[in-house]
């Protein structure tokens, strides 16, 4: 803990403010989101139909907006929309708690998934602004607020659930409340570059179509955000094929086994962020760094595939191996390809380069979810083992492509592009 105080107070208080701000947004959103499908079905008695509904909404509100959310971001400078994040996840949460009908649900469910549209692009181009050349380290560090509301807002939310779902909702609401009286008070505004051409009397900002073509055209970048989308499959198998193969192996106590699972993989990364990318930095590339997370990645699912079927102790023990390798090789691998975005986007329009990265990376989860979950559906009771197989190769993969582009050059910073007329 004390070093990574000290990693905090070496960066700018805005660069603090930001990591600190995650954590709250991390610790509010997860001390509700878990138990959200269980007071919509139990609570308020909707069919699973409406549950899927309302949750969908959220996912799709948030992943299929992100471009958006960058894009405003670059427009109009970064404070702006993660103050707007703010509000809106803290009207969002307090009407999911205090409303009952489905048309109420479904608007409150798509103003939190906006809200992480807008602020979760805006507030990683500013803290790579604000680090300048210590970006990695800056990203080390924000993992680790990130991982640690993540650690303590399922605890939290349990705790509060002792009275009711609308105590919950309240205090996540309020939190996102006094977020947003700090980012008023104590955010000082930031703009990146935009690509805008001076003009007499100020700066042109580019149009929107003009943004995304910058984007578009920038061709490393997109061979890049498709090359890591198997990243966020794999790291995603933590709420999908790991639950559902805990499930089958412990039966009844496969969801305590799964609460276990999400404990195991927060603590890894907020205990080992640090010291693993320091150990990282010292050895080898950032382009190397990135091979070898990504390879581990897809190692990560090894010990499910060789495990005996049927063996509850020995899938168990299995499970928490691949989540404390899975969440190392993660914490290995973000702040690298935090840094690569950036640097791909020519320091220009960041906060649009990483909303095209996000809305990508969701598009990919879901895509690689449907065929996983069709395969876990027609492999795990007779060869589970293909599962894990085709996880494996996932990872290998994006190793392979990732070395690949960092072989042929296309990884490394590009010439300042022209101005946006």
């Amino acid at each position: 803990m004390r070093k990574v105080l000290a990693q905090t107070r070496s960066f700018s208080p805005a660069a603090r403010l930001l990591m600190v701000n995650q954590f709250a947004i991390n610790l509010g959103f997860y001390m509700l989101m878990p138990y959200l499908a269980a007071h919509l079905a139990g609570d308020l008695g909707l069919a699973a139909w409406a549950v899927g509904l309302v949750l969908g909404v959220r996912n799709l509100s948030q992943q299929g907006m992100f471009l958006i959310g960058g894009t405003l971001a670059d427009r109009f400078g970064y404070k702006p929309p993660i103050l707007a994040g703010c509000l809106l996840r803290t009207g969002g949460f307090a009407l999911l708690g205090w409303v009952d009908s489905l048309p109420a649900l479904i608007a409150a469910s798509a103003a939190t998934g906006f809200a992480g549209a807008l602020f979760n692009p805006a507030v990683r181009a500013y803290l790579a602004a604000e680090a300048g050349e210590r970006r990695v380290d800056a990203f080390a560090t924000f993992n680790v607020y990130y991982q640690a509301g993540m650690l303590l807002g399922p605890p939290a939310g349990l705790a509060l659930l002792a009275a009711d779902f609308r105590a919950v909702c309240t205090v996540a609401a309020v939190i996102f409340a006094a977020l947003s009286v700090l980012q008023i008070r104590a955010l000082p505004a930031r703009r990146g570059a935009t690509g805008s051409r001076p003009e007499a009397g100020g700066t042109a900002a580019p149009s929107v179509w003009a943004q995304w073509r910058q984007v578009a055209a920038n061709r490393p970048f997109l061979l890049f955000s498709a090359a890591m989308i198997g990243s966020y499959v794999l790291t995603f198998q933590v709420y999908l094929v790991l639950p559902l193969a805990a499930d089958a192996a412990l039966g009844a106590n496969g969801t305590k086994a799964t609460s276990a699972l999400f404990v195991v993989s927060a603590a890894v990364a907020v205990a080992g962020q640090l010291r693993l990318t320091g150990w990282t930095k010292r050895r080898f590339t950032p382009h190397q760094a990135l091979t070898g997370g990504l390879a581990a990645l897809g190692i990560a699912f090894a010990p499910l595939a060789l495990v005996p079927a049927g063996s509850g102790a020995a899938v168990l023990a299995a499970l928490v191996a691949s989540v404390a390798v899975l969440a190392a090789a993660g914490a290995v691998v973000y702040p690298f390809e935090m840094d690569t975005v950036v640097a791909l986007s020519g320091n220009n329009l960041v906060a649009t380069h990483y909303g095209f990265y996000n809305t990508v990376s969701g598009l990919g989860i879901t895509l690689g979810n449907l065929a996983l979950g069709a395969l876990w559906d027609a492999a795990h009771a007779d060869a589970p083992w293909l599962v894990w197989t085709a996880l494996a190769l996932t990872g290998a993969g994006c190793a392979t492509a990732v070395a690949a582009l960092a072989r042929n050059g296309h990884l490394n910073s590009p010439a300042p592009q022209p101005a946006i007329a």
